[in-house]
C-alpha cells in the first residue's frame, strides 16, 4: 500500500518501491522504469534522449554504434510501456542531422515494439514566409552545399493502445475566419484545434548554455496540456538533462519524478527546482 509523510508542510506521496514524487534522481532511467517504479504508475513521460549525432555530453557518448543505440531505445520503450498507466502518453523529442536518412523514423520503429505511435508531432524551431514579411525562431546554419537546415525535429506521441482521449483545444489556436464559429455546429468558442506542427521557440539565451541539448519550456508544457492534467497526474522525465519538464510540471501543479545519471546536470536541475520551491525534497 502507497504510505504518505508530511514533510516541511509539504505532502510527499510514496511509490510503492520508496522512490518519492517532486524528486529528481541520480540514476540510470532504464533501470529506475524496471526496477524502481512501480508498473503503471506514471500518468505522462516527456522527454528528449541523447540523439547519437555527436553531441558533447560531459559523461554520455553521443557516437554509438547506430544499432546499439536502437537496441537502447527499444529497451527504454519497453521500460516506458511498464511504468505507463493504460491512459498514459509518452512524448518523445528527437531530432537528427540534416544528413541523416531516417534516422528518427528508425528509433521511432523500435520504440513501436512496445507502444503505438498515436500522433507525429513537427517542433518548428524557425519558419520563414518571406511573403508575408515573416522569419522568426532558432536559425543554426548547416554548412553543406547538399542539405537544407534542419529547422524542426519531431515529438512522437506514444500510447499503448492509440486511443487516448487529448484534450487539443488546450492547446488551440483562435479561428482567423471567425465565422467558423457559427458555421460548424461543433465549435463551441473561438478556439480550433492546433495541428501537429507547433513553433516554440527558445528563450533568449545571455549566457553559456546549461546543458548542449535543452529543450523549452514551452515544449513540456504543450504536451501535457495535450494529454490533460489534474494536480494528481505524475509526470516523468528519464533523460532530466537541465530539469526543464520538472520545472514546467511543477509550475501547472502536477507530480513529477525525474532520472539523470550526469551529476553536474542533475545538479543544475536540483538548482533550479530548489529556486522554485522544491527545497524540502531533497
Amino acid at each position: 500500500m502507497e504510505s504518505t509523510q508530511k514533510a516541511k508542510g509539504a505532502w510527499i506521496e510514496m511509490t510503492l518501491n520508496g522512490m518519492e514524487f517532486n524528486k529528481v534522481y541520480g540514476i540510470d532511467c532504464i533501470k529506475a522504469m524496471l526496477e524502481e517504479l512501480p508498473e503503471r504508475s506514471v500518468d505522462i513521460i516527456v522527454t528528449s534522449p541523447p540523439y547519437n549525432i555527436g553531441v558533447n555530453y560531459n559523461s554520455h557518448n553521443d557516437k554509438m554504434p547506430f544499432e546499439d543505440y536502437l537496441k537502447w531505445m527499444e529497451k527504454f520503450g519497453e521500460a516506458c510501456k511498464r511504468v505507463l498507466k493504460d491512459n498514459g502518453s509518452l512524448f518523445f523529442n528527437i531530432g537528427d542531422k540534416s544528413s541523416d536518412e531516417l534516422k528518427s523514423f528508425e528509433v521511432a520503429k523500435r520504440l513501436s515494439k512496445s507502444l503505438r505511435l498515436q500522433n507525429t508531432i513537427h517542433w518548428v524551431k524557425h519558419i520563414s514566409v518571406p511573403e508575408e514579411g515573416v522569419s522568426i525562431g532558432h536559425f543554426k546554419p548547416v554548412n553543406s552545399d547538399r542539405f537544407l537546415n534542419n529547422c524542426h525535429e519531431y515529438i512522437f506521441h506514444f500510447t499503448k493502445d492509440q486511443n487516448v482521449t487529448i484534450d487539443k483545444l488546450a492547446i488551440g489556436v483562435p479561428y482567423a475566419d471567425k465565422s467558423n464559429i457559427t458555421r460548424w455546429k461543433s465549435v463551441k468558442q473561438d478556439r480550433r484545434d492546433r495541428g501537429n506542427v507547433w513553433y516554440i521557440p527558445y528563450e533568449t539565451v545571455q549566457s553559456e548554455k546549461e546543458h548542449p541539448a535543452a529543450f523549452p519550456k514551452g515544449l513540456p508544457e504543450m504536451c501535457i496540456k495535450l494529454h490533460g492534467f489534474t494536480n494528481e497526474t505524475v509526470v516523468l522525465d528519464p533523460f532530466l538533462g537541465s530539469g526543464t519538464t520538472c520545472l514546467v510540471a511543477k509550475k501547472l501543479g502536477c507530480k513529477f519524478i525525474g532520472f539523470e545519471i550526469d551529476e553536474e546536470y542533475l545538479e543544475i536541475a536540483r538548482g533550479k527546482l530548489a529556486q522554485n520551491g522544491v527545497t524540502s525534497y531533497f
